[in-house]
């Protein structure tokens, strides 16, 4: 199995787009998350289902407004361009900001049920110790969530070197500054070129396939049974 250099090319921009979107997700997410979880607020279901809404929505519809808003007449195209920033469609930071809109209940819900499962007891002990909530998220909160910071973590980078169309309606297929995996499998089935594209897909698979045996590995109770 011998992947060409185009092939390679995209492998390297996807996971770094994985990596990328994965890092701001762990600092974007963590607060939405923590808040979702401890809020009796009225508004924690609208936000909830605005945060899964990618869940559910066909991602070319997602794109689709995603564009029109970086575009020269959205709210971010008109915000970038008074700032002096190149239009976002068609760039790898244009690809990023979609990313991080269409994984991000894949961060904030593992992190969600990881903090609502800790309950109020550890949180309420260590504010007997007078200890600040800032400083019980962080020696109470965060330790004993740790299992849920690394499935939201795992599953967010899959996610997000799995991701076809709204990575193609935000950033098209330019070698080497947006064209991910599959867009060049797509690309080779597009050619005929079968024999490039299963070796492609094969990688996917076989690395999809290794994230998944992580998370079951690793989830709580596993050992157990």
């Amino acid at each position: 199995m011998i992947l060409s250099t185009g092939d390679l090319q995209a492998v390297i921009l996807t996971l770094e787009l994985a990596l990328v979107v994965t890092a701001i997700l762990f600092v974007a997410g963590t607060p939405i998350a923590w808040w979702l979880a401890r809020t009796k607020s009225r508004w924690k279901g609208p936000i909830g289902a605005v945060v899964a809404l990618p869940l559910v929505l066909p991602p070319s519809v997602l794109g689709f407004y995603l564009l029109l808003a970086m575009g020269p007449n959205g709210p971010v195209g008109r915000l970038t361009k008074g700032l002096g920033v190149d239009p976002l469609p068609f760039t790898f930071e244009g690809l990023v900001l979609a990313s991080v809109f269409y994984s991000l209940p894949f961060m904030v819900q593992p992190l969600q049920n990881a903090f609502e499962a800790i309950g109020d007891r550890p949180l309420e002990a260590a504010a007997t110790l007078r200890a600040s909530p800032l400083n019980a998220f962080f020696t109470v909160a965060l330790p004993l969530a740790l299992p849920g910071f690394l499935t939201a973590g795992v599953l967010t980078f899959a996610h997000t070197v799995g991701e076809f169309g709204v990575v193609l309606m935000i950033g098209g297929n330019i070698p080497g500054i947006t064209r991910v995996a599959s867009v060049q499998i797509y690309d080779h089935v597009e050619a005929l070129e079968y024999g490039e594209a299963h070796s492609l897909a094969a990688v996917m698979l076989i690395f999809s396939f290794m994230v998944l045996l992580t998370v079951y590995a690793w989830r709580p109770g596993a050992k157990k049974a």
